[in-house]
């Protein structure tokens, strides 16, 4: 699955690309720039969600039982015929006990049905990806890897093995944010991502 997303972001024709990508986006972003390299100038990351860069790395129980276990949680209430628990566990895991209570009740039945329909298959990409940490050492291009120092400790962990493996990598946490800081904090992570741009391209 990330294979054919990847292919689909390594289509357009023209100068080179600069990939920027959030949480599953990123992961996209990184499988692109392999299949990819000559295309891809620059590469902007926010929490790529490898995680089977963890298990690779040393067998459960680890940093990745975070999303496994709300995963898990999800699936059961999906089993259950709950949508609304289902998205409750993904939501409240990646953005705070509570987030789900507090979503607007306007925007709760599409945010439920595309966890309700993509979950399954959002877990299986991420979980049994196949690229090896190694095979990351290739990409030469620019990469900013940005973190939140208030994320779960499944991306942590993601982020602990992989940014040390890019080549050109230059790594910014943002001391206030979560996983979900694209979103719900966009001025401070768009900025680093136009000042990287620009450095980047001026070159």
């Amino acid at each position: 699955m990330l294979d054919r997303a990847a292919a689909s972001a390594g289509d357009a024709s023209g100068a080179p690309l600069a990939l920027v990508g959030h949480s599953y986006g990123a992961a996209v972003a990184l499988i692109a720039a392999l299949a990819n390299p000559a295309r891809v100038r620059a590469l902007a990351l926010y929490e790529p969600t490898l995680f089977s860069l963890i298990d690779a790395d040393q067998p459960a129980p680890n940093e990745g039982d975070g999303i496994r276990n709300a995963v898990a949680a999800s699936l059961a209430a999906l089993d259950a015929g709950d949508q609304d628990a289902a998205a409750r566990h993904f939501i409240d895991y990646w953005m705070g006990a509570g987030a789900w209570q507090q979503t607007p009740e306007a925007r709760k039945p599409a945010i439920a049905a595309s966890i309700a329909t993509n979950i399954r298959r959002w877990a299986h990409a991420l979980m049994t990806e196949p690229t090896p940490l190694q095979a990351f050492r290739a990409l030469e291009m620019p990469v900013l890897f940005m973190v939140g120092k208030r994320s779960t400790a499944s991306a942590h962990g993601v982020a602990r093995r992989l940014a040390p493996a890019l080549p050109r990598v230059e790594v910014v946490e943002f001391e206030k944010l979560g996983h979900m800081g694209p979103v719900t904090h966009p001025e401070p992570v768009n900025e680093a991502i136009r000042h990287f741009l620009e450095r980047t391209f001026d070159r």
